[in-house]
């Protein structure tokens, strides 16, 4: 590693930068159950089981309130046809929400299985790092004290955005993951809707979101692979110049692919909600 701390400091950035890159490629390619060794999923399924039996109540209650709201006569029930539907309904709701967590959990497989063959398609095995140039490193190595001095406030600037966005990327990263918890969570609640035809729309709505809390994972690896395609073509250095207006454009440059990366991730759930019209 270089001598000069300008360099050091960009550096460090940029393999913080590089570190939180790489982990959100790990965490997307890793289940629920597998996060944080399995202690929060491991709470998220004891509050889903607590959570069944008010489900199964109000089954009973959004049941209860359908057949009022669709039957205009206690005859109408007692036709044969009637009385199928109404019983094929209930069966399916409780059905849905007994096997809820398993039909949600085959919907993460599912888009984690998307997920997978872009990346592997992709021809990205892992994030391509971003490195500084040498010819960076070389013309900073060759400046005076006094011609460093502007250096440090642009390097400061530069390294101060690029911790930034890094942090402020993995934590969209691991709100996804807290999201997921939190509907396999509380399931049994919306999805008890279904058993009445007049509030089936919440439990729809519930899906929905759901499915595209899972899309979302797909939406940030493909973000990350079209970021890894402009760090593979670096922003070309003017060695012409002087050190400092080389540093302020190289990571003016880069800040800005940053910035819509960042953007990017932080917008998957409006990009998939838009998708599937939510």
């Amino acid at each position: 590693m270089s001598e000069s701390w300008i360099v050091q400091n960009l550096q460090n950035a940029l393999n913080t930068w590089n570190n939180r890159l790489a982990e959100i490629w790990t965490l997307i390619s890793t289940s629920p159950s597998e996060f944080k060794g399995g202690a929060i999923w491991s709470m998220v399924l004891n509050i889903h089981g607590a959570l069944q039996a008010i489900g199964y109540a109000l089954l009973v209650l959004f049941f209860t309130v359908g057949v009022m709201k669709t039957c205009s006569s206690f005859d109408e029930i007692k036709r044969p046809e009637q009385a199928l539907k109404l019983f094929i309904r209930f069966a399916l709701a409780k059905g849905v929400i007994s096997y809820g967590l398993e039909l949600m959990l085959a919907m993460l497989n599912i888009v984690q299985g998307i997920t997978s063959t872009i990346m592997s398609s992709s021809g990205y095995g892992v994030p391509q790092p971003t490195i500084l140039p040498q010819e960076i490193i070389t013309a900073v190595e060759n400046c005076s004290f006094f011609e460093s001095i502007p250096l440090w406030a642009v390097t400061l600037i530069g390294s101060l955005f690029i911790w930034i966005l890094s942090f402020v990327m993995i934590l969209s990263v691991y709100g996804r993951f807290f999201r997921l918890f939190m509907y396999t969570a509380i399931a049994p609640i919306p999805l008890s809707s279904f058993a009445g035809q007049s509030s089936q729309s919440v439990g729809i709505s519930f899906i929905k979101s759901y499915a595209s809390v899972c899309l979302e994972g797909a939406i940030i690896v493909i973000s990350c692979i079209i970021f890894s395609v402009f760090v593979a073509s670096p922003p070309v250095v003017d060695t012409s110049a002087a050190a400092a207006s080389m540093i302020w454009s190289y990571i003016g440059e880069l800040i800005f692919n940053m910035l819509v990366l960042v953007g990017t991730i932080k917008m998957s759930d409006r990009v998939v909600k838009e998708m599937m019209g939510l």
